[in-house]
């Protein structure tokens, strides 16, 4: 075992940390699509 093995940053589980970085980037660009889509449709 190396030493980052054994001195680990985050002890947390990876699947609901890569989850939750899914989640917050797809609310982002949604967000950006509907802003886009909205100041098409004033335009």
């Amino acid at each position: 075992m190396n030493e980052f093995e054994k001195d680990v940053q985050s002890k947390g589980n990876d699947a609901l940390e890569s989850g939750a970085g899914f989640v917050w980037s797809f609310l982002f660009f949604s967000i950006i699509f509907f802003v886009a889509v909205i100041i098409k449709a004033v335009n």
